[in-house]
């Protein structure tokens, strides 16, 4: 029988919620860290210090909140970060937020509420053997390789299913499988850890998680060249959580309840969660401008009052594929910088 206790009164999955919102929280302050340092010409060893503090802080909350419960609620509880932009872009910018970022954010709510309530954690510790962790890493290398030569290839294309936004997308998706994976196998790293010590933990895991992660943030920076954020924020944090959730159930054995039954509605609550999650990452990276400002309202714009990203693209890019905070309006291009050619800062998670 459900008993709500395990979730919420002190089990391991109550565990991993908490410090799973912590470690939102944590991206999501670090991204307005990182928007002031680069407001000020990444001047400042004391901004610098807050901002790696902050991120360091994300990631080790993420990767504790991973050996208490399973992945797939671990990694889709990290999407929240799109929901705490919301009070910091009221709080700081004084924009207010639309009906449909609410809506939004309902949905993604409900949706992580439906995956959390049914979700089962794996009978076993979550281990892999060597031959497992070899196989593991050929064929999330393999994908991410396959992705990256696909985005080479169709960014220099001009049809209607090429050029910079399948691009970015494909590189984005393989930054999402790539994070992914880096979350399924920091917890197998974990449970070695937890259950045999440090001569249990297989330097060939730990090196794949390190490789991937560097992977993943170097793919995300490069999918934001030349098409936008919306578009490859919103395929990094629906591909990261998708990837590890799957991943989780075959290598893990991670269920969920009541059977088929139970599987056909986190299914559709992982759809419903997936559309305000893709709602949410086109308006935190939409351009938008001041109400009132000139150009108010115009085709392009966004809507009036909604913040756009803030100068020199700053954001949070994990395992969890944490997006980027809005910053104030001023009706500009939100690439513009990337058009000129500036690299923007970016923070990374597990």
């Amino acid at each position: 029988m459900f008993d709500g206790a395990d979730y919420f009164g002190g089990g391991s999955m109550g565990w991993a919620v908490g410090l799973s919102l912590l470690s939102a929280a944590s991206y999501a302050i670090a991204a307005v860290a990182q928007e002031r340092l680069a407001e000020r010409g990444h001047r400042g060893l004391s901004r610098w210090a807050v901002a790696l503090l902050l991120t360091g802080a994300g990631v080790a909350l993420h990767v504790v909140a991973l050996n208490f419960g399973t992945v797939a609620v671990v990694q889709a509880l990290g999407t929240l970060t799109l929901i705490f932009a919301l009070p910091i872009q009221v709080i700081r910018y004084r924009t207010p937020v639309s009906r449909a970022s609410w809506i939004d954010a309902g949905l993604t709510v409900f949706g992580l509420a439906v995956i959390l309530l049914l979700s089962v954690e794996a009978s076993g510790p979550a281990l892999l053997g060597s031959g497992d962790v070899r196989v593991l890493g050929v064929i999330t290398a393999g994908v991410v390789v396959v992705c990256a030569l696909a985005a080479r290839w169709v960014a220099s294309r001009t049809d209607r299913w090429a050029g910079p936004r399948a691009r970015a997308m494909l590189l984005a998706g393989a930054a999402g499988v790539a994070f992914g994976i880096a979350s399924v196998l920091s917890k197998a790293v974990l449970a070695s850890f937890t259950s045999g010590g440090f001569g249990a933990v297989s330097g060939l895991a730990l090196a794949m998680v390190v490789a991937f992660s560097v992977c993943g943030y170097l793919l995300g920076q490069l999918s934001y060249k030349g098409a936008g954020l919306a578009a490859p924020l919103a395929t990094v944090s629906v591909s990261n959580p998708l990837v590890a959730a799957l991943a989780g159930v075959v290598l893990f054995d991670e269920r969920v309840r009541f059977g088929v039954f139970g599987l056909v509605a986190v299914g559709v609550a992982a759809l419903v969660m997936g559309w305000g999650v893709v709602g949410l990452a086109r308006r935190t990276a939409a351009p938008g401008s001041r109400p009132g400002a000139p150009g108010e309202g115009r085709p392009g714009e966004g809507r009036p009052g909604e913040g756009r990203q803030g100068e020199g693209r700053p954001g949070v890019s994990d395992a969890g594929g944490q997006p980027v905070v809005p910053g104030p309006a001023d009706g500009n291009e939100v690439d513009d910088r990337a058009d000129r050619g500036v690299k923007a800062p970016e923070v990374t998670g597990p």
